[in-house]
């Protein structure tokens, strides 16, 4: 770590020298201004003026790149917070996968639109204002959207009904650009520190567990996709079990649905009175799934492991709501509380 002498130059003014190798790096010469933030536990953290400019423009050479390879690399640009990408190659037109590899990924990431397209190069531009969202009301979509398709996949299951199965694989397609739009934002805020307060932060430091609650909401989506799969695979799209033992199964998503919004919750709220009642839902249900396998009649081996991935997937679900309810509580104890004092 560097340090710093701080000179006085007034009755009331302090000052410090600012390292040449950054102000190069950031093209800050005499006279220009920089912002400075004030953020928690006596932290000043200064900003360049390119700090507060739009994103940055990133092009992406498709020389050696196949159709796959191109899409992962929009969607990290996309990810990095670059508000236009442009494709090209060295020399000659863009290939057909090229192309399509473009569109495909435009469908896949919320605010992204072609802007420019030519034979030889294609242009595309975020245009997602950071100030249009905050990270706790994404979190809350992410959640609720797989809550959503956790619920119409076990319904699918219990009445057969293959179009509700359909409508929650649907909804995977939103999940994953809440989820990435996520990514987005977060990564913006950890490389420009004024864009903290405008998703909804004090400071940075919640970013890298909001970063893990994202990608555990993305996974229990995963999970509620995993039934309705089971649902459309399955004859007559049910699982061959009794009236009981599918409503247990309803039951225990139930508790599954409950466990995963009270986590988010304590997240957002920085409540770690809710956290630790995560805490005591998942010792309530931490056995449900071998308790109900266990009392599963005898059936064929094909119908036994269709409900078992069923339980397991419900099972897994809850684990993650328990992961994110151990950092509410790391975020909430970051904080002074009725049950904290920190000096």
């Amino acid at each position: 770590m560097e340090t710093r002498k701080v000179q006085r130059l007034g009755p009331s003014t302090l000052a410090m020298t600012l390292p040449a190798e950054w102000a190069k790096e950031h093209d800050v010469e005499k006279g220009d201004e920089v912002s400075l933030r004030m953020g928690g536990k006596g932290t000043l953290t200064v900003l360049p003026e390119s700090a507060s400019t739009e994103g940055s423009t990133a092009t992406i050479h498709a020389d050696n790149l196949d159709a796959g390879a191109l899409e992962r690399a929009i969607v990290a640009q996309y990810v990095l917070g670059r508000r236009v990408i442009h494709i090209q190659k060295s020399e000659g037109a863009l290939d057909s996968e090229h192309i399509n590899a473009v569109y495909r990924a435009e469908t896949q990431l919320m605010g992204l639109g072609v802007i420019e397209e030519t034979p030889e190069r294609i242009a595309i531009r975020c245009s997602v204002d950071p100030e249009d969202f905050t990270l706790d009301n994404l979190l809350e979509r992410l959640e609720n959207t797989g809550s959503t398709m956790r619920g119409e996949s076990v319904k699918a299951l219990a009445h057969g009904n293959a179009d509700l199965a359909e409508r929650a694989l649907n909804r995977e397609r939103q999940a994953n650009k809440i989820f990435v739009l996520l990514l987005r934002l977060i990564f913006m805020a950890y490389q420009n520190p004024n864009l903290a307060r405008a998703v909804g932060l004090e400071s940075g430091f919640p970013l890298i567990g909001y970063r893990s609650v994202a990608k555990n909401l993305e996974l229990t989506a995963d999970n509620a996709e995993d039934i309705g799969n089971i649902a459309l695979d399955a004859k007559n799209n049910t699982i061959d079990v009794d009236g009981s033992t599918m409503r247990a199964i309803r039951e225990f998503t139930d508790q599954v649905d409950e466990i995963t919004v009270t986590a988010v919750e304590a997240v957002v709220e920085r409540d770690y009175d809710k956290a630790i009642a995560v805490g005591r839902m998942f010792e309530e249900i931490s056995d449900r799934e071998m308790e109900l396998i266990r009392s599963l009649p005898d059936m064929p081996k094909v119908e036994l492991l269709r409900t078992r991935e069923v339980l397991v997937s419900l099972q897994q679900t809850a684990q993650y709501a328990m992961r994110n309810a151990e950092i509410a509580a790391n975020l909430a104890l970051n904080e002074e509380s009725e049950h904290v004092t920190i000096e």
